[in-house]
């Protein structure tokens, strides 16, 4: 295997790790009206992530400096093409995550309920974002023979994209809820259960719609076997849900995401965004990789300390691995 595939795979592994972490702390932070019925309740919610919400997003930073290194023209064209939708992504993250260190330093419950907007808002729209530019890379876009992006907004706004970005929202979601089940205890792990219940089975339509679709514009063995592994998944995670065995309804959740983000890689390559207009501008593992040299030392970087970083990683989850409920929060 030759390291411009080998990169492609770790990006790959990046973005799957950031989607199965980030994506049940977007859950928590979109279910947050609909779950906390008061400022304890959401303040339970917020503390079942506040210790690892930031360290989850370490993988999307890692993931995009990844990306730069090892394939620089996809990198350019995908974020300079796409340009609206990761600003609209960015200012979503700071906003909640300035949110989530301000909404507490005054006790004025106005003060806080604006924070907590944030928060959804914050998390909803990465949600959705997530899936609409996914579904772009995967389907293709316009690009020219250099390479640049020659479409607007309203190519990105496809219906296939739109899809997509309602099947993450509720992948999302179903993660959110029954993390939430499995980290909390009393009224709110109830009410998380059967919220996740109810949600998991939406989910499962969309997935199963959006997949098929991918699948028929662009399919491979390897995607086919990750696709319908995926539909499983999420099934064994609704089943899971409704004997309110929440361990195995979060493996079955974050399997199910891991993937379905596996299914969209497989589909791509050896493309990493296809041109919809002139074949000669469609990217590849070899056109828009960086030098041979360049790609050695990144692995060798990789190869020591990927490690460290999930050693350190599995550890925060280990110590904040109790449940909490309203009676840890203090009046």
């Amino acid at each position: 295997m030759d390291l411009t595939t080998v990169w492609f795979l770790l990006i790959a592994v990046l973005f799957t790790g950031y989607f199965i972490l980030e994506g049940f702390d977007f859950g928590v932070g979109a279910l947050l009206p609909v779950l906390g019925r008061d400022d304890r309740e959401r303040r339970v919610l917020i503390n079942t992530i506040g210790p690892v919400w930031d360290g989850n997003e370490v993988w999307l930073i890692t993931a995009a400096g990844a990306l730069f290194a090892a394939f620089p023209e996809w990198y350019a064209t995908l974020l300079s093409g796409f340009y609206l939708p990761f600003l609209l992504i960015l200012v979503a993250l700071i906003g909640r995550g300035v949110a989530f260190e301000y909404r507490h330093k005054r006790p004025d419950a106005r003060w806080k309920q604006r924070w907590d907007a944030v928060i959804t808002a914050g998390s909803v729209i990465p949600a959705v974002g997530w899936g609409i530019i996914f579904a772009n890379i995967v389907r293709g876009v316009p690009l020219d023979a250099n390479h640049d992006y020659t479409g607007g907004l309203t190519d990105l706004l496809n219906p296939y994209a739109l899809l997509g970005g309602a099947t993450t929202a509720a992948l999302f979601l179903t993660h959110g809820a029954v993390f939430l089940a499995l980290k909390t205890n009393g009224d709110i792990r109830t009410r998380a259960g059967n919220l996740a219940a109810r949600i998991t089975p939406a989910a499962l339509a969309l997935s199963a719609a959006f997949l098929t679709w991918t699948l028929t514009q662009r399919h491979t063995p390897t995607a086919v076997a990750l696709a319908v592994a995926a539909a499983l998944a999420l099934t064994g995670a609704f089943a899971a849900t409704l004997v309110r065995r929440e361990g195995w309804a979060f493996a079955g959740t974050a399997t199910a995401i891991g993937l379905t983000v596996a299914t969209l890689f497989a589909a791509l390559h050896p493309n990493v965004l296809p041109s919809t207009t002139d074949p000669a501008g469609t990217l590849t593992v070899l056109n828009a990789a960086s030098n041979p040299y360049t790609l050695k030392i990144m692995t060798w970087v990789a190869v020591i300390f990927t490690p460290v970083v999930l050693a350190y990683q599995g550890w925060t989850y280990w110590v904040f691995r109790r449940r909490i409920s309203v009676t840890n929060i203090p009046h």
